[in-house]
């Protein structure tokens, strides 16, 4: 898929009308939930298996008992919540995590080296560099280095030193990626109703672990790997995704029901969990058991290493599905969305409008639907999810019943039917438009 023929323009508001309904924003941040009240939960400096980092805007905006439907959040004031999110899970895990230059979270005192040279690691170490650990990324023909600096030396600066050491080589910081999207409290399922399964369809799954004695789980075949400390380990954002792609549970059912899952946890039970380096390794794990599609609900800065996993990934023929974020039109473009080889993905409400928290990629390919629905919640009911985290494993899902295998320029005709499927979102900014309609299932009521 060509980066033309998914760019698409944003459209041009009056800054007026901005400060009007930036208020709205402001009044609607009073109204949180206390934390009791969620299902993520602290585990070891995380929430829920995914970096804390605090209620999202469409949480805050949901709580708005139905003026969220009237109103638009500030860009403005979106980008500054993302900025003090990620400043403060810094701060309460400074031993751990530091900064890159524009005040995402790396993992302290490392720096990644993508198939570097014999010469060029001698080269380091020469300079006073260790090499913490070398791991092949099988299916990929890569290699990480991760290399610590020396004494008293920040991976900032690091990383600069080994690019003027080597500069053909392929350095870079070893940021975190977070999720997009949150959920409510659970209730029971609702009421059955039938439905065909998805025979033969396989779909991988990068994000926290996935509890599989879950109810929505009975009918499905899930493989998890652990990518970080403690992983898998079963938290909300997994089985909420997992849900979307293959799960059934009375009147609940995802976009590909059945679908055997091959899920990689790149959280774990640590406060670094979701490093580039971990969704590397998951990156090459797909390619080893050669699923073809591929969701990855999670958001970062652009990096090095997963640009190249992505690239050798996508070579081989499979379709990785990534959402768009939810920390609105202002803030950095999302990655891996915004790679010209994925698949990006923005969500709508019921009323088929981009949620006004989206965030943005180089491209936007498919909606799928982010709010007012459901999906599976630790306790065994469903929950009410919104973000796009919840948008792509719906487009994931219809992907994965199109396209059974990882072939080099098989996915044509697949692709052709999810477009005939797709129709347009209000206002549009939905790339080629809403995909999913059916799975979309009204929260519980509490």
């Amino acid at each position: 898929m060509s980066d033309d023929r998914a760019i698409e323009p944003q459209p041009v508001r009056k800054r007026s009308r901005w400060r009007r309904l930036g208020l709205w924003a402001t009044a609607l941040a009073a109204l949180a939930l206390p934390a009791g009240a969620q299902i993520l939960r602290p585990l070891g400096g995380v929430v829920g298996g995914l970096p804390a980092v605090g209620p999202t805007i469409g949480q805050t905006l949901e709580r708005g008992a139905g003026v969220v439907d009237r109103t638009l959040p500030d860009p403005q004031s979106l980008l500054e919540d993302r900025r003090r999110r990620l400043r403060d899970l810094v701060r309460a895990n400074r031993r751990l995590l530091d900064t890159d230059a524009a005040g995402d979270p790396i993992v302290r005192g490392e720096v990644l080296a993508t198939s570097p040279t014999p010469q060029a690691l001698a080269a380091a170490r020469a300079v006073g560099f260790t090499a913490l650990r070398q791991t092949p990324l099988e299916g990929l023909d890569l290699q990480v280095v991760v290399l610590a600096p020396p004494p008293r030396m920040s991976a900032r600066e690091a990383l600069g030193r080994l690019r003027k050491l080597d500069p053909q080589g392929q350095y870079d910081l070893n940021p975190l990626y977070f999720s997009a999207g949150a959920t409510t409290a659970g209730s029971a399922a609702p009421p059955a109703r039938t439905g065909a399964g998805a025979s033969g369809a396989r779909v991988g799954l990068i994000d926290t672990g996935v509890d599989t004695r879950l109810p929505v789980f009975a009918a499905v075949a899930v493989e998890q790997r652990g990518f970080a400390a403690g992983a898998p380990t079963a938290a909300a954002h997994g089985a909420a995704t997992a849900s979307l792609i293959a799960g059934r549970l009375g009147a609940f059912h995802g976009a590909a029901p059945g679908a055997r899952l091959y899920v990689a946890d790149i959280y774990g039970a640590t406060p670094t969990g979701g490093s580039a380096e971990a969704l590397a390794g998951a990156l090459a794990w797909m390619a080893q058991v050669r699923v073809a599609v591929i969701n990855v609900s999670l958001v970062g800065p652009p990096n090095g290493l997963v640009a190249a996993a992505v690239r050798a990934l996508s070579a081989r023929g499979a379709r990785i599905v990534a959402a768009v974020g939810n920390d609105g039109p202002a803030a950095p473009p999302a990655y891996p969305a915004s790679y010209p080889q994925v698949i990006a993905v923005t969500a709508v409400d019921a009323h088929d409008r981009v949620l006004p928290e989206a965030g943005r990629a180089a491209h936007v390919d498919y909606a799928a639907p982010g709010a007012q629905m459901s999906a599976a919640a630790p306790g065994g009911g469903l929950a009410a999810v919104r973000g796009t985290s919840f948008a792509a494993p719906i487009v994931a899902g219809r992907l994965a019943l199109l396209l059974h295998e990882a072939d080099p320029g098989a996915d044509g005709a697949a692709l052709a039917a999810l477009d005939r499927e797709a129709r347009p979102a209000v206002g549009g900014r939905a790339g080629h438009g809403v995909i999913g309609d059916d799975v979309r299932l009204a929260p519980p009521r509490r």
